[in-house]
């Protein structure tokens, strides 16, 4: 059976610039790194911006599960399908990072005959983007103990200071550290940390911002710390913002590559949605909106959080307002979320399923909660029987939404058709009524409870005082009316990975909350979620390689 990486060689790959043509974007707005990958000028980006814009359609998921769902290589098989039913359509989607690749989860760039491409590239370092954001975090943090160690003249509290560094790598031995060992020479020691480049407040920020002022901007207001009386140090007051932009400068322009069928997509930015927001740059959603009909784009894991994120932190942010929903499911994930044993999954188990379905459902009236219409994709696996996916066709029918079997993986385009036209059909009507889950007026606390309570189905949240005091504090300085990002598993609707299909009446405990005054949400830190990820027993790492002809292996 041919791997991802066996069907990504063998495609015949257009140059860059012909997908560009098919997109509208002229030769002169391309930076092309490679036959087969472009950066877009922000000067095009900005003469683009009187355009009508299309119709943004989400592709988002249930809990993931170590069967697989495929919600990348469905919004990838749904743009295909809709630009063969002559729909102009682009698609968007985040960069993989190089801590999942060499992790657990392996590439990011979709599967079978519906995927991005060049795979490897995507995968590893394509055009750099997330290095520069890694390099922009840590001269911040070198500019801060730089500045204790000549003399600290705006009174910087070295046991206050919050920022931390940052790498592209799942590594735990660096989640706390003590820095500025070996004497005087070095600085001043101190404890400090790393979390993963995905979860840095540079990453935010970066996917956020409008434009470059607007870049330069949030880096400033990011908060490094307070003084001994409690006053907000930020990156501006460290001089600096503009270094930092001047290393984002190249990184913010839009990366433009092709899928297996020749569709254009745009691949930019990449927080992860269980610690950070979980949605590509703002930039390129725009950018392609105003460029395509449709386009179609994911959110991270589950839509308790990648969605929620999107719908309450991104399109609150930009000004968005999506036009339908996709949820992706496998009949062998909800098995899974119905108690079956992975290896027992290959057994047809319609009580199981009907369980699982549970999990599923959830997610699909939360998105329904905010105004979206909603349709299923049900990606298709050959020990699927006609009795399973008739119960998750007709669970869904009582819900008001349509569950499609979809085969884009093994029949790329053609796979996903009746999907097509379903989210066609939902387009047409226009019966999206987008609105947020909470408003800007509403306590920080009050936000939290408000997704605890609506998304995840919990009895309360378990606000410790420390925690509670940091929450008063934020709102006296002036940043209640921020949204809310919450740092919990991807695994359950609860912050216990263990508890699958649709726990209720659990408590949310939050354990520490971080205000992110550049990205301009606070984080809410859950049970025992990590902002820097660890290896596994097997890391993928240990079976990726060069063959003989120097070509990469193992990715997947």
């Amino acid at each position: 059976m041919a791997t991802d990486l066996d069907i990504a060689r063998a495609a015949k790959l257009l140059p860059i610039q012909e997908i560009a043509a098919r997109a509208g974007i002229p030769d002169t707005a391309l930076e092309p790194y490679g036959r087969y990958k472009a950066k877009i000028g922000l000067d095009f980006l900005r003469a683009q911006e009187g355009n009508k814009p299309g119709a943004l359609v989400l592709v988002t998921g249930i809990n993931p599960t170590a069967a697989g769902e495929g919600k990348t290589t469905t919004t990838i098989g749904l743009g295909d399908a809709l630009n063969s039913l002559g729909t102009r359509t682009m698609i968007a989607l985040r960069e993989p990072s190089l801590g999942p690749c060499f992790g657990v989860k392996g590439g990011a760039t979709g599967g079978g005959h519906a995927q991005v491409v060049p795979m490897e590239e995507i995968n590893l370092h394509f055009t750099g983007d997330f290095h520069a954001i890694t390099a922009a975090n840590n001269l911040l943090a070198a500019m801060i103990d730089n500045h204790l160690y000549w003399g600290n003249e705006l009174g910087l509290d070295a046991r206050r200071i919050s920022w931390r560094r940052a790498i592209d790598m799942n590594d735990r031995a660096l989640r706390s550290v003590t820095a500025a060992l070996g004497g005087v020479p070095n600085g001043f020691p101190r404890e400090d940390g790393f979390d993963i480049t995905v979860a840095s407040e540079v990453m935010a920020v970066f996917c956020l911002s409008k434009d470059l002022a607007d870049l330069q901007a949030r880096l400033g207001r990011i908060i490094i710390g307070q003084t001994r009386d409690g006053r907000s140090i930020t990156a501006r007051d460290l001089k600096a913002d503009g270094a930092m932009a001047a290393l984002l400068r190249d990184a913010l322009a839009p990366n433009l590559v092709q899928t297996l069928a020749g569709s254009p997509a745009l691949v930019h930015g990449g927080p992860f949605a269980n610690i950070a927001h979980g949605c590509n740059s703002v930039i390129a959603t725009r950018l392609a909106l105003q460029l395509a009909d449709v386009v179609v784009t994911e959110a991270g894991f589950g839509a308790d959080l990648g969605a929620e994120k999107f719908l309450d932190i991104k399109c609150r942010s930009a000004g968005l307002a999506p036009s339908a929903c996709v949820v992706v499911a496998t009949v062998r994930a909800l098995k899974l979320h119905g108690g079956v044993a992975k290896s027992a999954l290959g057994t047809e188990d319609v009580a199981a399923v009907n369980r699982g379905i549970a999990n599923l459902a959830r997610h699909v009236q939360n998105m329904q909660k905010f105004g979206l219409p909603v349709v299923v994709a049900l990606n298709k696996f050959t020990s699927d029987t006609a009795a399973e996916v008739e119960a998750v066709k007709a669970a869904m029918a009582k819900l008001g939404t349509e569950a499609i079997l979809c085969t884009h993986w093994a029949d790329g385009a053609a796979g996903a058709a009746d999907l097509a036209r379903a989210v066609q059909g939902l387009i047409a009507e226009g019966r999206a009524k987008f609105e947020p889950l909470y408003n800007d007026h509403m306590s920080l606390s009050g936000k939290i409870e408000t997704v605890a309570r609506e998304i995840y189905h919990a009895a309360s949240v378990a606000i410790p005082p420390p925690v509670a005091a940091k929450l008063k504090k934020f709102e006296e300085a002036g940043f209640g009316h921020v949204p809310v990002c919450i740092a919990k598993t991807q695994y359950s609707f609860s912050a216990d990975p263990s508890l699958m299909g649709a726990p209720e009446g659990h408590v949310l405990p939050l354990r520490d909350v971080r205000l992110s005054a550049g990205a301009g949400f606070i984080v809410a830190i859950a049970g025992e979620i990590m902002t820097m990820p660890g290896l596994p027993r097997r890391p993928a790492a240990e079976g990726i390689g060069l063959d003989e002809e120097g070509r990469i292996e193992g990715l997947f």
